[in-house]
């Protein structure tokens, strides 16, 4: 398929719905092939279908970034296929629950950091460096609101995604001046959701725009020359 990103090649985490399969169909609808990953096969092979159906090209890699040496055994699959990584966009993640900040579960904490930020750094050790063999490499985090403004009952996850940012402007800053690899932070801002939905039950999704909107948005970034550290807010 022809597009801005013909021969490329695409990494989405949680890529079996809502945003993550949005900018998964988004980067293939350009022309990417991208592999698609998150825990359910079976949401893995619908997106792989709708891609399919649409002209591009997909393969799926069902995988719960959690477990141990997980994100390394994905690496390691892909490099033993493809040369280089084009762009990478770090959106899985879980919401937990939402609850004062003295009465965090600690085990649920555990998992949470474990999947929304130590996961995330073992994907960027993991591809880096295919990352930097691109002619023109790209990291997209997924952040949200409350990572920078934190809002009550929010905690936990406002927490984890404030040290992503840092984590991953860090190693935009590392790499800047050693590979054409560039990092941006995108908020996707209110999109209808399953984990929008169940941070706010009685929200009527129709007011809320699709992850469409926010799949389109990254792929338009992803076409510009941004600079390192960007920062994204989707709006609508």
């Amino acid at each position: 398929m022809a597009g801005a990103f013909a021969g490329k090649l695409a990494l989405v985490t949680g890529a079996g719905r809502g945003i993550g399969a949005a900018i998964a169909e988004a980067l293939a609808a350009e022309g990417a092939h991208v592999v698609l990953t998150a825990r359910t096969s079976a949401e893995l092979e619908a997106v792989e279908e709708r891609i399919d159906a649409a002209g591009g090209s997909a393969t799926i890699a069902p995988l719960d970034l959690a477990e141990p040496d997980g994100v390394a055994r994905l690496a390691q699959a892909i490099g033993g296929r493809w040369p280089t990584l084009d762009v990478l966009v770090l959106n899985a993640a879980m919401l937990g629950t939402l609850t004062p900040v003295a009465q965090i579960d600690g085990k649920e904490f555990n998992r949470l950091l474990t999947l929304n930020l130590l996961a995330q750094q073992a994907l960027i050790a993991g591809f880096d460096p295919l990352l930097r063999r691109s002619e023109a490499g790209r990291l997209v985090a997924i952040t949200s609101g409350v990572g920078a403004r934190p809002r009550a009952y929010w905690g936990a996850y406002g927490a984890s995604k404030a040290a992503l940012e840092t984590l991953v402007l860090a190693y935009g800053e590392e790499v800047k001046n050693l590979a054409p690899l560039k990092v941006a932070i995108v908020n996707p801002g209110a999109t209808a959701t399953a984990m929008r939905a169940k941070a706010y039950p009685g929200e009527d999704a129709a007011t809320l725009k699709a992850p469409a909107v926010v799949g389109a948005a990254v792929a338009e970034l992803l076409k510009r020359d941004f600079e390192t550290g960007f920062r994204l807010e989707v709006g609508g």
